[in-house]
């Protein structure tokens, strides 16, 4: 079994996989489209980040491939529905880097209240600016969290915890964290807030999200953060606001486009602004983090080719079989049609095998079955299941 490892993912990953006996080539950078193809000749699992986009075309040129690892939290970079299609699995680490996100927030929050870009960027110039003006503490003022995820709901609590007021604003029905008061709509909390920050997935509905619209509703004087997805905000209107004075200071870690590799030119419209903080998306990129987050995926990668187990995936159907202590197991991706679980079971009983347990979840147009059976089916057996009309594949361990 081979794994290809991309873009500077924690040699915990790599670790991890050898020791479950994968072959592992590790690369630095990301992979444009037809490098990637070409990579990915008799390639099992690909590891990735945020760089890596996984096209359809990438997908139906990779036979082999079994499943993708995004070690980080967004997917949005890998085309999940040509993935199910093809029967590979995608897991992410939805949890693993949320503390590092929250930290860099609460950080950014304190350094833009207290102008700290600005004061430090004029003692590197050689002048002493020794003044209270524009500085503020954060305590007693209203943040904002536009989404109240797991990140969002973390900063919550530790936004309380420095005497922080929070409000915020989600579309999906999430319940408030200590004393947070959830507001409306997105423009109730625009009123209200001293501190906006960003913390919503990269679903294509919420391109565009924060706009000069946005901006214009925000307190005078507010602070404006975005660690979600550079798609979601327009840049350019926010150097408006910036320039204007209407928004105070801001920080940004994501951006609609991003340099491939460590050390390319970055450019953007908010450089060499006052009081604006940019960070080359390293949110997750704690040493705690990316380690966890090695461990986390690398974990759910084997875990699904050696034992069958779709926990977490983002797009194939979930089913955490246990540990298989005697026998044999069979586990079958399909179409979610009526009838398939009685063929497949027709086929145990007419070899006479004593099914010890069975495993089924279904997800959109996909059904996933894992049987465990005292005796193994015979390869003919097997391979009328995967000529099936409804067989996408059928694996055995």
């Amino acid at each position: 079994m081979k794994a290809l490892v991309l873009e500077n993912i924690h040699p915990t990953a790599e670790e991890v996989l050898r020791s479950r006996g994968y072959e592992v080539e590790v690369r630095s950078g990301a992979l444009p489209e037809a490098e990637l193809i070409e990579s990915l000749d008799g390639v099992q699992l690909l590891g990735i980040r945020s760089n890596t986009t996984v096209t359809r075309r990438v997908l139906e040129a990779a036979p082999a491939l079994e499943a993708i690892g995004c070690f980080c939290i967004g997917t949005n970079q890998v085309d999940l529905l040509a993935a199910a299609e093809q029967g590979v699995g995608v897991f992410n680490a939805p949890y693993s880097n949320t503390r590092s996100v929250v930290e860099l927030v609460i950080g950014e929050i304190i350094a833009l209240a207290r102008r700290l870009p600005e004061k430090t960027q004029r003692m590197h110039d050689g002048v002493w600016d020794k003044s209270a003006r524009g500085s503020h503490e954060v305590r007693g003022r209203t943040l904002g969290i536009v989404g109240y995820g797991n990140i969002g709901t973390q900063l919550s609590n530790v936004a309380e915890a420095l005497g922080m007021r929070v409000i915020f604003y989600d579309k999906a029905d999430r319940p408030a964290h200590g004393n947070a008061r959830r507001m409306a709509s997105l423009a109730e909390l625009l009123e209200s807030a001293d501190v906006v920050s960003l913390h919503v997935d990269g679903r294509p509905g919420n391109a565009g999200l924060f706009g000069a619209e946005e901006f214009a509703a925000m307190k005078p004087r507010s602070l404006f953060i975005n660690a979600s997805r550079g798609m979601v905000v327009d840049y350019d209107s926010l150097r408006s606001h910036v320039v204007s004075g209407h928004v105070a200071g801001a920080a940004v870690d994501v951006f609609p486009v991003e340099p491939k590799a460590q050390g390319d030119a970055f450019e953007s419209v908010l450089r060499g602004l006052d009081n604006v903080i940019l960070t080359p998306h390293v949110g997750g990129s704690t040493q705690e983090a990316q380690e966890e987050i090695g461990w986390f995926v690398a974990e759910k990668l084997a875990g699904f080719t050696l034992h069958g187990s779709t926990a977490l995936s983002v797009n194939l159907p979930q089913v955490l079989p246990p540990s298989l202590d005697e026998g044999h197991r069979l586990g079958f991706l399909h179409h979610n049609v009526p009838g398939v679980l009685a063929r497949l079971n027709a086929v145990f009983a007419d070899a006479g095998d004593n099914v010890i347990g069975q495993h089924l979840s279904t997800r959109d147009h996909l059904g996933y079955v894992i049987t465990d059976a005292s005796e193994p089916l015979s390869a003919e057996a097997i391979d009328d299941l995967r000529r099936s009309e409804h067989c996408v594949w059928a694996r055995t361990w």
